[in-house]
Formats: structure tokens, C-alpha cells, sequence
């Protein structure tokens, strides 16, 4: 979950709807520069569930002492972090092959930035970047596709989740790195204007404007214990967030 300071509040965004919003930016994402995205129903499908690993979990907020609201996305124990993506690509093996190889790739990138990030769970973390990378092989075999094209997809989905995060939590500006053009890597940049629309600098789309959308639950500022949290998320009237992106 994506826990939001708003005012008076908070919004608690959904992971599920998070990531819906990532599969929107697949959906519109290619241009000359940029190039295309391949095949764009499947890895689109694997950007829209990519957290689907999330879908129970983020039904009963975990509580957060230090806040008094739902616990972030950011604050998970690797026990968590294990529980939620171990068998998450297994969850889309019945709908489509293609868009488990993305939920695969992207859920072993965070394990190896987690470990990356502290050494000291490394070990844990492991065996279950060797499991992706041991599904990723018997998955890029039997769909035929490349390393290329499986760097392509992994930076892909990477952009896409970065700048969905970006724009659900506000974080401006900010710039999202090494972005699969049509020939090489790029940074994109992303600001707000004033007239309330957002640009990215280069522009990765195939169409002048871009609007997407995701849902949040908006939360008081504070509760007293997890009980409190969890059943003011499940009464709170949804609120939909939408962004309106322009070139620069």
C-alpha cells in the first residue's frame, strides 16, 4: 500500500491500483524514440497485475505505531516482501505466460535491489532471486524471446512502475533512469506545471496527452491501533486520482 500525506489526511492507494495505473502508462507508451513495446497486450497485462502478489495483503493494512496509519509499501520485513512476491508470477500462469515472465522479472529486480540495499538480508533473499531466475529461463525458452528483448521488458516495466509511484505519492520532480529507447538507454524527467498537468522530458508516448488514473481510500490523519486503520480502509469512500500528462 502507498500511504500519502493529503491535507488534513491521507490517501492509502491499493498496490493493484498502483500498478493498474503502470499498465496504463504501457498501454500508451511508444513513439519514434522510444520505440515500441513487444507484444503490447501481454507485457501491458503483466504491468497492470504486476503487484498482484499484493491483492490480499493490502486488505488488512498492517499498522504503523510511528504514523498511526497503514503501514507503507516501503516499510515491509523481507519475511513480508518474500510472502507477497515468492509465488506471485504463478497467480498469472493461467492467463497469460508472457505477462507472468514480467511479473517474474520485476519481482526479482526488488529482491536484488533489496539486497543490494541491505547486505545483511542477502541470504534471504537469494534463493528466491534464484527461483525467478530459474523460472525467467524456462519462461524466455518456451516464448522464444531473447536476452534483449528480456532486458527490454525488465527496464520497461521498471520505468513504468518508477513513474507510477512518482505520480501517486507526489514525488516531483523527479527522474527516472536508464528508460529502453528505440536504440539505447535514456532518463525522463517528470515536473508539475501549474495549470495542474504533469510533463515528461523526452516525451515516451504515442499520442500528445496522456491521462491515467488509479483509486485511494482517503484516511484521517491518525489511528490508535491496526483495528482502527483496518476498518476505516474498508469504510472509507473510494477517490479516484487522475494525471494528466503533456509533453514539456
Amino acid at each position: 500500500m502507498l500511504v500519502r500525506r493529503d491535507g488534513d489526511g491521507a490517501l492509502a492507494i491499493g498496490q493493484l491500483s498502483h500498478a493498474w495505473l503502470a499498465g496504463q502508462l504501457a498501454w500508451a507508451w511508444g513513439n519514434a524514440r522510444f520505440g515500441s513495446v513487444e507484444p503490447r497486450e501481454e507485457v501491458a497485462l503483466g504491468a497492470q497485475q504486476h503487484d498482484i502478489g499484493w491483492a490480499q495483503f493490502d486488505l488488512q493494512p498492517r499498522f504503523n505505531p510511528d504514523t498511526g496509519l497503514p503501514q507503507n509499501f516501503l516499510d515491509l520485513t523481507v519475511e513480508e516482501h518474500l510472502a507477497i512476491w515468492r509465488d506471485a508470477p504463478d497467480r498469472l500462469m493461467s492467463q497469460s505466460t508472457y505477462a507472468a515472465l514480467v511479473v517474474s522479472l520485476h519481482s526479482s529486480s526488488l529482491s536484488e535491489l533489496r539486497a543490494h540495499n541491505t547486505p545483511e538480508h542477502a541470504i534471504d533473499l537469494k534463493p528466491h532471486i534464484d527461483e525467478e531466475h530459474a523460472r525467467q529461463a524456462q519462461l524466455c525458452a518456451a516464448l522464444n524471446v531473447s536476452e534483449a528483448q528480456k532486458e527490454r521488458t525488465q527496464r520497461q516495466m521498471w520505468a513504468w512502475d518508477a513513474l507510477s509511484l512518482a505520480l501517486c505519492n507526489a514525488w516531483r520532480p523527479f527522474t527516472i533512469g536508464d528508460v529502453p529507447t528505440a536504440d539505447g538507454l535514456t532518463s525522463i524527467e517528470l515536473t508539475d506545471r501549474k495549470n495542474g498537468t504533469s510533463t515528461l522530458d523526452p516525451w515516451p508516448f504515442n499520442s500528445n496527452q496522456v491521462e491515467v488514473q488509479c483509486e485511494a481510500k482517503r484516511l484521517a490523519r491518525s489511528y490508535k491501533d491496526e483495528e482502527s486503520v483496518r476498518q476505516a480502509f474498508a469504510q472509507a469512500v473510494p477517490v479516484k486520482l487522475n494525471f494528466m500528462l503533456v509533453p514539456s
